[in-house]
């Protein structure tokens, strides 16, 4: 049972005057009870207080207890909620218990009714947080004792998923285990960067190299379409392993996964080169020899993905493949609802292509905003936020929709990203590229032992747009910044989401495909 001390509640009533008795009792027991009079506040109180438990009432003016508990199930999907309800009527129980509550009590109620459902509550979380504790406790040895190996690119691949597992299980919990983890996964980074600086530039030269992104359609996709079923590519832009764990559960009623893999994006993990890269089968240098017309380097205007229709089209071209295709990107809700109206179309095609971006453009409003950086506090906040989009998004409804079709699904991403907390300093001209995880450019200063440095760019298939263009890139959670008004720009970017560089939320991103299990 959790510390009654350390035990706060959360009482949202309309009526709370009335209740003040089993706030009294309550308090008399131990436990700290705050107060809200409607949903609204509610929601607001949630974003400022950790709360272990809420009771909620289900019929109150305003925002009701059912659509109050749907948000707080957004918000923090592991908070249990008990509600409390003059109602006996079944097709609101069936509503709460199906939205996962975790008790269920029937007005009037009595102090000791109260008293006893929160220790059955609190009690099960406890159990919970203390076998999830416990288990990794024992894996965190195994953890580290592999960390020590020589390790290959496919053992990397399961050292990452069993720490965005054990992340996944301990979220919600108090374990101090938790702190215990992201030592571990700090550790791994430092590890996985040391292992990329020694091993990525002989990848790109040897045949025997991971699945990586300018590989995707060779060895994934087309072999996919060669089935003769039509296959739907969705790219979900920014999109991390954890993610895409936390949406699979909502994936799950409607297809069978095919495959579950990861994959290696390539340097810098940044869309104009990963995401290119995926679309055109080739590395950015050899896109900027091959067709100079789509490519742009850093310092040209416009947008630096725009030819991605055509980067696709020019790959099946190059191998001399007749394949009818089709190019969509999901921008806001407008552009997907219109593919979901049409959605029909994707089957007319062999390869359908479907860029969606949410992910992100809530990266760089978290950035860029207080109030989303306040709503995706942590990583674990930052989850539910993704699953909160997905579940309300045209994508999932998307999906929905191919379920009950004859097709095959992948959903993977371009690169993925991660929390930065270390600032390095850099020093470069005006030219000098503004991303915080990897710069271009000529004449950089730097500490290089801090960075991964290619000082010939054409040794990792980068463009070199002057003969004397370096590229560093930052590791771990290190993010670069330049010394004039140092201590603004470190306290702006820190504890903020960014890619471009080293690290395994970056570079190890997921490739799934699904299969309708109409």
């Amino acid at each position: 049972m959790n510390d009654i001390k350390n035990t706060i509640l959360l009482w949202v009533d309309d009526e709370i005057e009335h209740l003040k008795p089993h706030l009294f009792f309550l308090k008399e027991k131990g436990y700290q009870v705050d107060t809200a009079t409607n949903g609204k506040d509610a929601l607001a109180m949630l974003t400022r207080t950790h709360y272990n438990l809420v009771f909620l009432d289900e019929n109150m003016p305003g925002i009701s207890g059912l659509e109050t508990l749907m948000r707080i199930k957004e918000m923090q999907p592991n908070l249990p909620v008990i509600m409390v309800t003059k109602s006996e009527e079944e097709e609101i129980m069936d509503q709460a218990i199906g939205s996962k509550i975790a008790d269920y009590l029937i007005k009037p109620v009595n102090p000791n009714q109260v008293l006893s459902s929160i220790k059955r509550t609190l009690g099960r979380q406890s159990l919970i947080s203390k076998k999830a504790t416990t288990d990794y406790q024992s894996a965190f040895s195994k953890i580290g004792l592999r960390l020590n190996d020589r390790l290959s690119f496919e053992d990397w691949y399961e050292i990452y998923k069993q720490i965005v597992f054990w992340e996944l299980e301990l979220q919600g919990t108090d374990s101090p285990m938790n702190e215990v983890l992201l030592m571990q996964k700090n550790e791994a980074n430092n590890q996985f960067s040391r292992f990329i600086k020694n091993n990525y530039l002989d990848w790109l030269h040897e045949d025997d190299a991971p699945l990586m992104s300018h590989t995707l359609l060779k060895k994934r996709i087309v072999p996919l379409i060669k089935q003769k079923e039509p296959v739907v590519l969705i790219v979900i832009d920014n999109f991390r392993l954890d993610q895409w764990e936390v949406i699979k559960q909502e994936i799950a009623p409607l297809f069978n996964l095919e495959s579950d893999e990861l994959y290696y994006s390539i340097l810098p993990t940044a869309t104009q080169f990963a995401r290119n890269a995926m679309f055109s089968g080739l590395m950015p240098s050899n896109i900027a020899r091959i067709r100079p017309e789509l490519w742009l380097d850093d310092d040209d205007e416009g947008s630096k993905n725009q030819f991605e229709e055509e980067l696709l089209n020019d790959y099946f071209t190059r191998i001399r493949e007749s394949v009818k295709t089709l190019y969509q990107k999901i921008n806001d809700a407008e552009t997907g609802k219109k593919l979901i109206d049409n959605y029909k179309r994707l089957l007319d095609n062999q390869l359908s292509a479907v860029v969606v971006n949410f992910v992100d453009m809530l990266s760089h409003a978290r950035t860029e905003m207080k109030m989303i950086r306040e709503l995706a506090t942590d990583e674990a906040a930052y989850r539910s936020l993704t699953r909160s989009w997905f579940i309300h998004s045209p994508l999932f409804e998307l999906l929905k929709k191919l379920s009950t079709e004859k097709v095959k699904v992948i959903i993977t991403t371009d690169h993925g990203t991660i929390r930065v907390q270390n600032a390095l300093k850099v020093i470069g001209d005006r030219n000098t590229n503004t991303n915080l995880r990897y710069k271009q450019g000529k004449n950089l200063a730097y500490e290089a032992k801090s960075v991964f440095e290619i000082k010939k760019p054409e040794q990792a298939f980068l463009p070199k747009p002057n003969v004397s263009t370096s590229y560093i890139f930052a590791t771990g959670d290190d993010f670069f910044a330049y010394p004039n008004n140092y201590n603004y720009y470190v306290g702006y970017y820190k504890d903020t989401f960014q890619h471009g560089g080293i690290s395994m939320e970056e570079m190890l991103v997921p490739f799934a495909v699904l299969n309708p299990k109409q």
